[in-house]
């Protein structure tokens, strides 16, 4: 089996993070890999918004924890120090699977780098809040954006080869020859 097709089946969700920061370079190449997903007609019409700013990333977090309806405390990113929003451009006919391939990449590249992540949602309801809308303005980010998702990266905090694979469901493929 190639190494990316074994990195695709081995990547797992990671729900719990180490506090440790990531170092930049490696962020920057998860980011890279992501934004060379796929897009409809080669538009490149999604963006990531990388948060690293912990007073930040805890906001978000609250915000989506409210949204979520999760009980006071719980930390919807695991503790996750790095947070990547992925953002398409609204209106944009394939935003939403645009930014879900960016997600995709964004995760795989995480797990062939050693680091962990996860996909988190609600990012389409923080992102029609008015104070992320200034966020996205106060760091240059013009026009109308719609939130796909949150890509929580850090260091995961589990055994080696946790979590494990469940079984795939039969019945999922079929050939029409």
């Amino acid at each position: 089996m190639n190494d990316v097709i074994k990195n695709m089946m081995e990547r797992r969700s990671i729900r719990k993070f180490k506090p440790d920061m990531v170092p930049k370079d490696l962020i920057d190449q998860v980011i890279e890999a992501g934004i060379y997903a796929p897009s409809g007609k080669n538009d490149q019409a999604a963006i990531v918004v990388a948060i690293t700013n912990k007073e930040v990333r805890d906001k978000l977090s609250e915000d989506n924890r409210k949204i979520g309806g999760w009980p006071e405390g719980f930390d919807p990113f695991y503790g996750a120090p790095v947070v990547l929003v992925v953002l398409g451009k609204k209106p944009h006919f394939t935003s939403i699977y645009d930014g879900s391939l960016v997600m995709g990449n964004l995760m795989n590249a995480a797990h062939s780098l050693g680091l962990g992540s996860i996909w988190i949602h609600r990012a389409k309801e923080e992102f029609e809040m008015e104070e992320y809308k200034k966020l996205l303005a106060d760091i240059g980010v013009e026009g109308e954006w719609e939130g796909i998702g949150h890509c929580a990266l850090g260091y995961a905090d589990t055994e080696a080869g946790e979590p494990k694979a469940p079984a795939r469901k039969e019945g999922r493929v079929f050939f029409v020859e």
